[in-house]
């Protein structure tokens, strides 16, 4: 007799690299015969990746995981929250059935059999996950430690014969792809090495197998995510790994575009600049993640750089290819920030023309080196910074997409909503920076065009960081699907 049906919805909440985390659950759940979609309507179990970053991501995840219990279905909870607070998590929010953390991933499917049959699971008690792998990173990968979008499904087969264990949730042109998990950094505000582990590079030819697969469904570009993307081959021998990769990439065909993401500045290298910048298929756009760029705050974020380090940085790229785009992350308010650390980042961000700015308000994170600093600054003088900041990025990064006005651009296609036709710059990364709207133009038919089409258009208009362009030409059409 067939089994009856059991649906699963995964909702994924937080970063691209949860995504990708997320397609291999549904991968494994898809294995295990399970229905796998994305709305939980008439789902049996709904399956939260939640997000365990900072306090707003966790309230998102912890209202997630109310409203699928609201559906009726049984609710598990994994990912970076559930990993970082286990049995507290479990404790705390009895509306979940179960709270799974990174070594229940293997057997996601048998879990969730579990879950659907009224079998209760011990939430594990977390631990520093960096303990987990040898001290040494070119020891790390002979350790059997699961870590999330690093599955392998026959370890004696050849890497680039592998099977790929991901199966997409969208079928947009656009997917992320993960180099790399954890991170060696000791930032002092940040949490995610003790629940993401240390640094462990993917092989590249399992890389280069999983791109040639994406791109066999449909994706025509490449958004290139972990935590720490220029730490990238350290653990396998070369810290060069990158610059020799991100061409091979670009080079599988049907991509049309690699992106490279999450790089830090102070491992950022000369060759690595020039890679991204003038290798073809390869967008000129730095993610950078500076943070700060007073020199004080930084060394006290156990961070390292300046204004004067991270402008020569910006000004080293854009010397190879002047349209090149760069955004950043900054925290305002950390403790001991003075006002003249304030006077230094606005400095720094009124010359360094970023297309793109996140700012986020200090807070305490649970575990983190910062939450014990002294030198802590009110609510409202953080508050205060932060709109100060926040207002002025808002003008500056309006005034940078208004340079690029009479600008030619290359526009990958993403969507397609009846009249309105948005994609994305090289400059712009998916979800994070503006995007461009396509309006009607000589040389291409608007009507024509579907997601996954690259067409060269030129700047007529901006909306903020928003551009609006007319095409003139097709650089390359996306394939008509089978």
């Amino acid at each position: 007799m067939t089994p009856p049906t059991r649906r699963v919805a995964l909702l994924t909440l937080g970063c691209a690299r949860n995504e990708v985390d997320s397609e291999e659950l549904a991968a494994r759940l898809d294995a295990g015969g399970w229905e796998v979609g994305t709305d939980a309507e008439n789902a049996d179990v709904v399956l939260v990746n939640t997000c365990g970053f900072v306090e707003k991501a966790k309230q998102d995840s912890i209202d997630t995981l109310l409203a699928a219990a609201d559906t009726g279905a049984k609710v598990v909870a994994a990912g970076c929250m559930a990993e970082r607070y286990g049995k507290e998590l479990a404790e705390n929010l009895p509306e979940a059935n179960a709270v799974l953390g990174f070594d229940d991933y293997t057997d996601i499917a048998g879990r969730l059999d579990g879950v659907l049959r009224g079998e209760s699971f011990d939430s594990h008690t977390p631990r520093d996950r960096r303990e987990l792998l040898p001290i040494t990173p070119v020891a790390r990968h002979a350790a059997k430690v699961v870590v999330p979008g690093h599955a392998t499904v026959d370890e004696h087969t050849p890497a680039h014969l592998r099977t790929v264990l991901r199966r997409r949730l969208d079928t947009g042109p656009v997917a992320s792809l993960k180099l790399a998990s954890g991170c060696d950094r000791r930032c002092a505000f940040c949490a995610i090495p003790a629940f993401r582990g240390a640094f462990v590079s993917r092989d590249p030819q399992e890389l280069l197998a999983e791109a040639e697969w994406l791109a066999k469904s449909g994706v025509r570009e490449l958004v290139l995510v972990s935590e720490n993307s220029t730490s990238y081959g350290k653990d396998l021998g070369d810290p060069r790994m990158l610059e020799k990769l991100l061409p091979q990439l670009a080079a599988v065909d049907g991509i049309v575009r690699v992106r490279a993401s999450y790089l830090q500045p102070a491992e950022t290298r000369p060759g690595l600049v020039e890679t991204i910048a003038t290798t073809p298929g390869v967008a000129a756009y730095y993610d950078l993640s500076f943070q700060h760029s007073s020199e004080p705050v930084l060394r006290r974020m156990r961070r390292f750089g300046s204004t004067e380090r991270f402008l020569e940085l910006l000004d080293s790229a854009r010397k190879l290819a002047p349209e090149a785009g760069a955004r950043s992350n900054f925290i305002v308010g950390f403790p001991g920030e003075t006002k003249q650390d304030v006077d230094e980042l606005v400095r720094f961000l009124t010359e360094a023309r970023l297309d793109a700015v996140g700012v986020f308000d200090y807070s305490d994170e649970d575990g983190t080196e910062a939450a014990g600093l002294d030198g802590k600054l009110s609510e409202a003088t953080v508050k205060r910074r932060y709109d100060r900041v926040t207002a002025l990025v808002e003008e500056l990064c309006a005034q940078r997409a208004e340079d690029r006005m009479g600008s030619t651009v290359e526009v990958l296609i993403d969507t397609i909503e009846g009249d309105e036709v948005e994609g994305r710059a090289e400059h712009q990364a998916p979800e994070v920076d503006g995007s461009t709207t396509l309006v009607g133009g000589e040389g291409v038919d608007l009507a024509a065009l579907r997601p996954g089409d690259l067409v060269r258009a030129k700047v007529t208009g901006t909306e903020g960081v928003d551009l609006i362009a007319v095409p003139l030409e097709m650089i390359s059409a996306a394939p008509v699907a089978r």
